[in-house]
């Protein structure tokens, strides 16, 4: 296999990464392209499915995650009969930690032997280069969801410092949300602040099981400091 220029992908340091190619759009298409407000970064990532969509939306309210790229790179190789094959993944996402992710986004139901091909070669030069590498497919409904519902305070005006420091308190112990809510003030106030702790993950609740509602039991993770680990830098201030 061999690879093109990768930019900010190939080096540590996660950079800002022009896609590969273009996200096409068309009359009658059946995906649906579209461009992502990445919180985390501030800036807008493509997509060309509602399915990508809803895994950038996944990997933008990942705490551990500081940048994400689409279509990076281009991958070559042939196959054993000699035919070329090229495969642009999805995404890449870097870590706080410093390591990289390929991802590959298809529905399980659409995977054929020669897409299946496609990304176990992609795994394997992944492991050459010291990347970890995913095969997608879609959100959990419940998940899907209730994300969806708290990217509408992913925006940094929802993140208050003082508000965020009482709901730390209030939920120092597990307790139900509009419970935890009320004690630190007004919810109407205090609600968007909650879910956007939520969306960062400097509360946890359960997002797979139940749609978030009044008795859903959250808890303030330890050691959050109202940033991502490594984002300080990434982050809009408005």
């Amino acid at each position: 296999m061999r690879r093109e220029p990768l930019s900010g992908c190939w080096n540590l340091a996660f950079e800002r990464v022009a896609a590969v190619r273009g996200f096409v759009s068309f009359r009658g298409q059946r995906n649906r392209p579209g461009l992502w407000w990445f919180a985390t970064t501030g800036e807008h990532v493509g997509h060309e499915s509602w399915l990508e969509r809803d895994r950038l939306m996944a990997l933008d309210a990942d705490p551990e995650v500081v940048g994400v790229a689409a279509q990076p790179m281009w991958l070559h190789w042939p196959t054993e009969s000699g035919r070329p094959v090229r495969h642009a993944p999805d995404f890449f996402a870097r870590r706080a930690d410093g390591t990289g992710v390929v991802i590959d986004v298809r529905g399980d139901q659409r995977i054929g032997g020669r897409d299946a091909a496609v990304f176990a070669a992609t795994a394997q030069v992944c492991a050459q280069v010291g990347w970890e590498y995913q095969r997608a497919g879609e959100l959990g409904p419940v998940q899907a969801a209730n994300l969806r519902w708290l990217s509408g305070c992913r925006h940094p005006r929802f993140a208050q410092p003082g508000l965020a420091a009482r709901l730390g308190e209030m939920f120092a112990e597990l307790g139900p949300l509009l419970g935890g809510a009320s004690a630190a003030g007004d919810p109407v106030a205090v609600l968007p602040v909650l879910f956007g702790m939520l969306w960062r993950g400097e509360l946890a609740a359960d997002l797979e099981r139940d749609l978030l509602g009044a008795a859903t039991l959250v808890h303030a993770r330890r050691g959050w400091a109202g940033e991502r680990p490594g984002s300080a830098a990434v982050r809009p201030a408005g």
